[in-house]
């Protein structure tokens, strides 16, 4: 088949890779003249994605990435995935919107489209569906076939792929779920068919909201375990013995890529725009989750005050720009939002993160350097971050003082968040 993936970030890229590499010929089409050059390139940005593996495709001529339009041309699949930000706490859909209009253009009778982009419940049928109507003259669900499915991509997962890890998908009627449920059964191992595009939009608002409560949960507890003098993390392992009814979760310096920051906040304005009440649990999560980098800075602060080192003037190396372990996504990184308050307090920032690559995805007041004896030396206190493998932790045995926010060193200047 030939298939469109329109958006080619962390979502799409993997995509597009996956479904040329089990047969189908794919364009990966995206707006962004200087991604698309990187892709025909053979370079990838994507953790999950490896250069040889697009210079494979792209030799065999199975993949085509592109930013013209015209491009998109006689698809039998079209997908959209593309970022669905925030604006003032208000959904921003301008992406699927134009994404959409785009592709209205190019539908043909028996094609189908596929929304990816996590989104409130209501988009595919209430938006997608009249845009593509709109643009094409042609009706959904019995000229052309609609659907849903959910991204489930974690940048960075050894164990779960996007081939391996069970897809949600849905559509509009039963030919359009028989026409998105073939197409995902080429390029994934397992489908977790539902019955309309509503109850899929809402199942990732659901893994997403759950998620980001109960790391809530544990970072407030997190911050009142060590005012109260108690290990948590000694906590958190002892509870985890339970071989039932616990699921253990870890505290961390804040939540970042596209999941946790954003996409719960879609359910709450949906709730809050339909139903006219407030989704409690999301607000309070976003709350105490988007206050944890402020959290690491008082720490911080409290810490170099005891050695008598006013933060003006002190070198702070941070490792880990990336929102979490061994990926490059820095998208709504809470180690962004630690180097910004350090650095208007009049700190030397010095960060290291081999990869995070983008210097547009940092503040340009912090100086980018490598891990190093000589950098650890340097430093009046180092704040881990993220954790990558990459890093050798055994250079930090050292440091003057060491704030650790994922528990993964000891020492005697080691402070565990």
């Amino acid at each position: 088949m030939r298939v469109v993936i329109v958006g080619q970030g962390y979502v799409g890229l993997p995509l597009a890779v996956r479904a040329a590499q089990v047969g189908h010929s794919v364009v990966g089409f995206d707006v962004d003249d200087e991604r698309i050059k990187r892709l025909a390139a053979g370079e990838s940005y994507v953790d999950d994605v490896a250069s040889a593996e697009l210079r494979e495709l792209l030799d065999a001529g199975t993949f085509q990435p592109s930013s013209d339009p015209r491009s998109c041309a006689g698809f039998d699949v079209a997908v959209i995935a593309v970022p669905t930000p925030l604006r003032e706490g208000t959904p921003d859909l301008k992406y699927i919107e134009e994404s959409a209009r785009t592709l209205a253009r190019y539908l043909r009778p028996g094609a189908t489209v596929a929304l990816e982009s996590t989104t409130y419940p209501g988009t595919t049928t209430d938006l997608v569906a009249p845009l593509l109507e709109e643009g094409s003259g042609l009706i959904a669900g019995a000229d052309f076939y609609l659907g849903y499915s959910p991204e489930r991509i974690d940048p960075g997962n050894r164990e779960w792929s996007l081939a391996t890890t069970p897809k949600v998908v849905s559509g509009i009627n039963p030919a359009s779920l028989e026409r998105i449920d073939a197409f995902y059964a080429s390029v994934v191992d397992k489908t977790v068919p539902v019955s309309d595009p509503a109850v899929a939009e809402l199942a990732k608002l659901l893994e997403n909201t759950f998620r980001h409560v109960n790391i809530a949960l544990v970072n407030e507890l997190a911050v009142f375990a060590h005012a109260l003098g108690i290990d948590v993390w000694e906590a958190i392992d002892a509870a985890s013995s339970k071989p039932f009814g616990y699921l253990r979760f870890v505290p961390g310096p804040g939540v970042g890529g596209h999941c946790l920051p954003i996409d719960p906040s879609y359910l709450s304005w949906r709730v809050q725009r339909t139903l006219g009440q407030s989704f409690r649990f999301v607000e309070l999560a976003n709350d105490i989750n988007n206050h944890m980098p402020d959290y690491v800075v008082r720490r911080l602060v409290a810490a170099l005050n005891e050695r008598r080192k006013p933060v003006n003037g002190s070198t702070i190396l941070l490792l880990g720009l990336a929102y979490k372990k061994n990926s490059g996504d820095a998208r709504e990184s809470p180690a962004r939002r630690v180097a910004s308050l350090l650095l208007d307090m009049g700190a030397d920032v010095r960060a290291a993160d081999p990869h995070v690559v983008e210097d547009a995805q940092v503040d340009r007041r912090v100086t980018r350097v490598a891990l190093t004896a000589q950098q650890v030396a340097d430093a009046d206190a180092v704040v881990l971050l993220a954790d990558h493998d990459l890093f050798d932790l055994s250079l930090v045995e050292d440091a003057v003082y060491v704030l650790d926010t994922r528990h993964r060193l000891t020492g005697p200047n080691v402070e565990t968040m």
